[in-house]
């Protein structure tokens, strides 16, 4: 119990503080990389780490990445990968919560509200952005 409550309380920290909460890791190459500079390259890095980690089952590696991958494509003036990037980490944290149920939603519900302001996010990614936001309010009225 004490366990999940750390890794709610991880998560909530990820999200809330976001791109300084990953550079606190900066000196491990696993961590998001949050020191580095804005490129293309960087960007899709952290996309690919974001998406291995993801198949390997550890979602926060996975969200850490995601996070990393929307401060890149806001650097990099992409609005529409913000969005999949905030929906893509928002759905790490529900893949958490679907193994651990006392796994916080809030920092998910923040991130989904966040990619469902942008206003360039394509109509595939205000689809997933919905169904996720379903899943967390659902799950947030209990």
């Amino acid at each position: 119990m004490k366990k999940t409550l750390f890794l709610g309380l991880i998560l909530l920290l990820i999200a809330a503080a976001g791109p300084a909460f990953l550079a606190a890791g900066q000196d491990n190459p696993q961590a998001g990389g949050a020191g580095k500079a804005i490129s293309w390259d960087n960007f899709r890095e952290a996309k690919t780490n974001a998406e291995k980690y993801d198949n390997e089952g550890k979602y926060v590696e996975a969200l850490q990445n995601y996070l990393e991958y929307v401060r890149q494509a806001e650097g990099l003036g992409n609005q529409e990968l913000v969005a999949w990037g905030k929906n893509n980490a928002a759905f790490m944290i529900i893949k958490r919560h679907k193994l651990d149920p006392s796994v916080d939603l809030e920092p998910a519900k923040k991130l989904l509200e966040e990619a469902s302001a942008v206003g360039q996010a394509t109509e595939d990614c205000k689809k997933c952005i919905q169904m996720n936001m379903e899943y967390v309010t659902f799950f947030l009225k209990k």
